[in-house]
């Protein structure tokens, strides 16, 4: 499926951007161990994407969106993105759709847990995996998921982190990156961005809506995920990994970001 020309059915141009030769109004890709490109692109379906296992990024519009297992994302046509991950393995439903009803929500990305009953219906949806010829069920099915979707997006739970577009605060953001563990520096970072220490924060706030802490909160949060996700640690050793001196602090840390208490993994 997944070469320099085609993805998901839709064939890719020079410029990143996809011809759409398909027909129908809506259809389904489902991929076991997806391979990233790590290239922006755009296409004019709006999508709906199933993390069923491991955990994806998606890079849009300046900020970087986690995506754990069992979450989906719905991104409006024509919206620029790009996808990576540091999973091990990662198996995503990839529902395209030509035409959305007239509501606001499909305007706009949203990141939420799948709820029982849509996760069963997406789970469903997978016996029509690439299949491109007309179906009426199928046709019916997923107007019916993708109508539910405002419903059942009732509450967002995820992971945003911003990227500033001022170039001063990058090397501050890749501090924070590599220095997660540790308590952040504020007159080491202000030397980085070439500023004084009350204006990085007056700027960084600006930036990105966030304060400094609140950014290595949500880059510390992030790590654990990815460490929950390879399946060898406790919950005790990672809280320390990512630089929380208990497990309580982790754990209080991380529902407040996901809205839901941490789990290890298991392994199959």
């Amino acid at each position: 499926m997944q070469n320099d020309s085609v993805k998901c059915g839709l064939t890719e141009q020079k410029n990143s951007r996809f011809v759409d030769t398909i027909g129908k109004e809506a259809y389904v890709w489902c991929e076991k161990d997806w391979k990233h490109d790590d290239h922006e692109h755009t296409h004019h379906r709006a999508q709906l994407t199933f993390v069923e296992d491991g955990y994806q990024y998606f890079h849009i519009d300046q900020k970087i969106y986690l995506v754990p297992q069992y979450h989906v994302i719905w991104i409006p046509s024509g919206k620029a993105h790009r996808i990576t991950s540091e999973a091990k393995t990662v198996n995503l439903m990839v529902f395209l759709f030509k035409t959305v009803f007239d509501d606001d929500f499909y305007k706009h990305i949203h990141v939420f847990a799948v709820p029982p009953v849509l996760k069963e219906m997406l789970l469903y949806a997978s016996k029509w995996n690439q299949l491109t010829d007309e179906d009426e069920e199928q046709d019916l099915f997923f107007k019916a998921i993708l109508k539910s979707l405002p419903n059942f997006c009732r509450e967002s739970s995820y992971l945003e982190i911003p990227v500033p577009s001022d170039v001063r605060l990058i090397p501050v953001c890749t501090y924070i990156n590599l220095n997660f563990k540790y308590s952040l520096n504020a007159d080491e970072m202000a030397e980085k961005a070439q500023m004084s220490v009350r204006s990085l924060q007056r700027i960084f706030k600006n930036e990105t809506g966030i304060t400094l802490q609140k950014y290595l909160q949500l880059v510390r949060i992030l790590k654990s995920i990815e460490l929950i996700d390879t399946g060898q640690y406790t919950l005790s050793q990672i809280a320390y990994r990512v630089g929380y001196q208990s497990l309580s602090a982790f754990t209080s840390s991380y529902h407040a970001i996901m809205k839901a208490k941490p789990k290890v993994r298991k392994m199959n």
